[in-house]
């Protein structure tokens, strides 16, 4: 069965660090697009980092660029959102999603991008606060 699981959400004081985790089963994460949504309370779901399987680009949300790092080890099939200087407005459910087809390209063409990510996780709850 082909599934994602994310890990390594909680609470966490503006200003301060977190870093997700992602891990895949049932398929090999190699060649695949890896990516993180968030969704907060009322709002849509929104593309906060991306990572190509194949020639390595990636996207960024304009409002997390310079604090947020994807990665990803094949070898492990896992991938991971570093993210630094936390924000208030950081607070979201958190998802990690893979493809075979879509690349981060995406993101900048499409109103909907995660309509291209057929692989989910449940999420995890980021909450920034003091």
């Amino acid at each position: 069965q082909v599934s994602l699981m994310e890990s390594g959400g909680g609470l966490v004081q503006p200003g301060g660090s977190l870093r997700l985790s992602c891990v895949a089963s049932g398929f090999s994460l190699s060649y695949y697009t890896v990516a993180w949504f968030r969704q907060a309370p009322g709002k849509e779901r929104e593309g906060v980092a991306c990572l190509s399987g194949t020639d390595g680009s990636s996207y960024y949300l304009e409002s997390v660029k310079g604090r947020f790092t994807i990665s990803r080890d094949n070898a492990k099939s896992m991938f991971y959102l570093q993210m630094d200087r936390l924000q208030p407005e950081d607070t979201a459910v958190y998802y990690c999603a893979a493809d075979r087809w879509a690349g981060p390209d995406v993101f900048g063409r499409e109103q909907y991008p995660r309509r291209f990510f057929g692989t989910w996780g449940r999420g995890t709850q980021v909450n920034v606060s003091s």
